[in-house]
């Protein structure tokens, strides 16, 4: 029951009663829910509000405005992982965001199961 963190890149722009579509370009998969329990470790200590957002059971969308509080976000879950496993899911997650910055057309959608 991990959390993906999922870019999605927009390739439709809504109509007037249309919603934009997405297509998902890249996955950072949690299926050991390394992501999840990291999230609970450090959930309601101020330092990730963004972040304490995230369902196992829904989704939270954080679109390209939003990259820099979950860069800093990302540097504080950093500080409390201890397994090679924690560290690596945190690398992979800051070079998705990084990506997410880059253009103003794509999100990352953190879905839980």
């Amino acid at each position: 029951m991990g959390v993906d963190a999922v870019l999605y890149r927009r390739v439709r722009a809504g109509a007037a009663r249309r919603p934009p579509a997405y297509v998902s370009i890249e996955v950072v998969a949690d299926p050991r829910d390394v992501l999840l329990d990291l999230l609970k470790r450090v959930r309601g200590s101020g330092r990730t509000p963004l972040l304490d957002r995230v369902d196992p059971l829904g989704e939270l969308v954080v679109d390209a405005g939003q990259v820099p509080q979950l860069l800093t976000e990302l540097r504080a879950l950093a500080e409390a992982a201890g397994a090679p496993a924690e560290v690596d899911q945190i690398r992979r997650l800051a070079r998705l965001a990084r990506r997410c910055q880059e253009s103003r057309d794509v999100e990352i959608r953190f879905e839980g199961d």
